[in-house]
């Protein structure tokens, strides 16, 4: 295997891996978390998806893109009254995910995308591209993969909420990994709603999460005894085609050179 038929960093030798640089593959470091979905799937549900994602747009553009091992702990506090979640710090994340981008830039990489599958790491995931822009001269991009599968969703779901061990996370798993989905403990849930926020940030005015532990009992937002594995396919599809067409525009994004609109000198030597 060359490195133009790779797509797994990790599994080409630091030779090879000067061959990728060369190539300006789009490196992808998928996002994930390890927590509580309910009693019917596993703690692995937001690491897995977002891998698998990942892993198969690597497949489909090989001489585009490098998907980097995933983080698979996230900000989890919220879930901590369930057994088995992992809490991590957001300024942890922030500067962990931050060492991954940077070094990446430092090796020559121009481009790199971060895709995210746990939904309290969307600030964090933000953040991470926008510093690594500052500190580096890549290019970094940060997203949710569920993003590009929203549109297809919407028209074969069956349930209005799409949050949390629901109809679209349990059938993207049904499709991946269905021996792991023990669909007979699978229950409907919601979070509790005011006029302007919601327990588990669904509103559109704010955002709020409180301890999952004071509003259910179960783990899950939504309904996932509509899930099915052939939407779960339809999902996939439509989150790997839409993240390759993302992986193309990236590659063709052009790094302008800067442009300084100080008449005077600046103060070049100060750092943030």
């Amino acid at each position: 295997m060359n490195a133009r038929e790779e797509y797994r960093y990790n599994r080409l030798t630091w030779a090879e891996l000067d061959e990728a640089i060369a190539l300006q593959k789009v490196v992808i470091l998928p996002t994930g978390s390890t927590e509580q979905h309910g009693r019917h799937l596993p703690l692995d549900v937001d690491l897995f998806l977002a891998e698998s994602v990942c892993l198969e747009v690597g497949r489909r553009a090989p001489d585009r893109v490098l998907v980097l091992p995933p983080i698979a702990y996230g900000l989890n506090m919220h879930h901590i009254d369930f057994p088995g979640t992992i809490h991590i710090e957001p300024e942890v994340f922030i500067a962990f995910c931050l060492n991954i981008t940077k070094s990446v830039a430092y090796h020559g990489f121009e481009k790199i995308l971060l895709v995210n599958g746990h939904g309290s790491n969307a600030p964090l995931v933000d953040l991470v591209a926008r510093k690594t822009v500052l500190a580096t001269q890549s290019l970094c991009f940060a997203c949710g993969y569920f993003a590009f599968a929203t549109e297809a969703f919407a028209k074969v779901k069956e349930t209005e909420v799409m949050a949390h061990a629901d109809e679209f996370e349990t059938s993207l798993y049904l499709h991946l990994a269905p021996e792991r989905v023990q669909m007979d403990k699978a229950a409907e849930d919601n979070d509790r709603m005011g006029k302007y926020a919601s327990s588990d940030s669904t509103s559109r005015y704010a955002r709020f999460n409180d301890y999952w532990g004071r509003w259910t009992k179960l783990g899950v937002h939504g309904d996932p005894t509509k899930a099915t594995a052939a939407k779960g396919k339809v999902i996939l599809e439509a989150a790997v085609s839409g993240l390759v067409d993302f992986v193309d525009e990236i590659k063709a994004w052009p790094i302008e050179k800067r442009s300084d609109q100080h008449r005077g000198p600046v103060q070049s030597q100060v750092r943030w």
